[in-house]
């Protein structure tokens, strides 16, 4: 794993994580080509199928030889077992829905960034406990910019990333960051099932352009 504050000065700068996951091996590595070129250099794809592993072994790859400033983390690591095969494989940071102290005694073995998901002030607390320097807060759709000023000044110093739900808009972003948070997750709202399915490259592009200038520009409010 890479270290773990490189990444986590990476997610700050870039003020977004995308994140994905598609069976198909060759759109995959289209996808992370085209967010990449857009200016992306950091990103997550998520272990949710039985094709992730293989996938990623293909994205590795493809990162060394084409994008070596390229951090690529995995996402969705619910066991032990699951962030040692990542690891073994490469994962620059790992991403969880859940709190797993085998998972963050893992990824702080290799001195790696490990990013648990909490939607409760207790989950945010036991986070801390594990030494969770990011706290992914989702889903973000359901909890709101309120929540997030509201545990903020509960947890002053932590860093939130809302996740699941973020709108590709610039009234949605510009909320979060108002509320205080250090960077957005960005899923299935930048990376749709449209743009996967129908290999429209060209649109994830201009989208993720787009937003990365939106994001910006919510900082500077």
């Amino acid at each position: 794993m890479k270290n773990k504050q490189v990444i986590l000065d990476s997610i700050l700068k870039q003020g977004m994580l995308p994140l994905f996951f598609y069976e198909d091996t060759e759109v995959s590595v289209q996808v992370v080509r085209t967010l990449y070129k857009a200016g992306v250099r950091v990103m997550e794809y998520t272990n949710r199928a039985q094709e992730a592993f293989e996938n990623f072994l293909v994205l590795k790859a493809a990162q060394e030889t084409e994008m070596p400033d390229l951090y690529l983390g995995i996402g969705t690591v619910k066991t032990g077992g699951d962030a040692i095969k990542y690891v073994n494989a490469g994962a620059d940071f790992i991403v969880a829905p859940t709190i797993n102290p085998d998972v963050a005694e893992i990824a702080s073995a290799h001195d790696g960034l490990w990013i648990p998901g909490c939607m409760t002030p207790t989950e945010i607390h036991l986070a801390q406990q594990h030494h969770a320097a990011l706290i992914k807060i989702f889903p973000a759709n359901v909890l709101g910019p309120g929540y997030i000023s509201a545990v903020a000044d509960v947890f002053r110093g932590q860093l939130f990333m809302p996740t699941g739900g973020v709108e590709l808009n610039k009234e949605n972003i510009s909320g979060w960051f108002r509320a205080g948070v250090c960077a957005v997750g960005m899923g299935s709202k930048l990376i749709t099932k449209e743009i996967l399915q129908n290999k429209r490259y060209d649109q994830l592009y201009t989208q993720t352009v787009d937003t990365l200038q939106m994001i910006q520009s919510a900082r500077q409010l």
